[in-house]
């Protein structure tokens, strides 16, 4: 049996999107309560029934909430423009060699704004 299992973050952050047109209002110092899913795909062990452990998975992100949770994310190395698309990419980036079977990378920056990202 093959299955998807998705563990859920959230961490608060400050940004600007300095690439953003003239006038838009993100290009003002802003922030967002972000929320990170982040989904790893395999089979099933039979011995344990699950497809990873999720303690490995909050293991690997531990170190990245900390070094995101109320920060101006652009000082942060790779996110000088932190769209939710370039996150998303950002966290796989560090995920992908710490989490078998990564599949994907959501990024929610509100309730109804997010970016999914499947690593391609």
């Amino acid at each position: 049996m093959t299955a998807r299992l998705t563990k859920d973050f959230t961490f608060e952050a400050a940004q600007t999107l300095p690439n953003a047109p003239q006038g838009h209002k993100c290009r003002r110092v802003h922030g967002h309560s972000f929320k990170v899913e982040v989904s790893v795909e395999g089979r099933v062990d039979p011995k344990t029934g699950w497809v990873y452990d999720h303690a490995d998975i909050s293991a690997a992100m531990k170190p990245i909430l900390h070094m995101l949770d109320h920060t101006y994310l652009n000082d942060i190395e790779g996110l000088e423009n932190p769209t939710i698309e370039k996150m998303a990419e950002w966290f796989w980036q560090k995920l992908e060699s710490q989490c078998p079977g990564l599949c994907e990378v959501v990024v929610h920056e509100t309730p109804t704004a997010r970016c999914v990202y499947r690593g391609d």
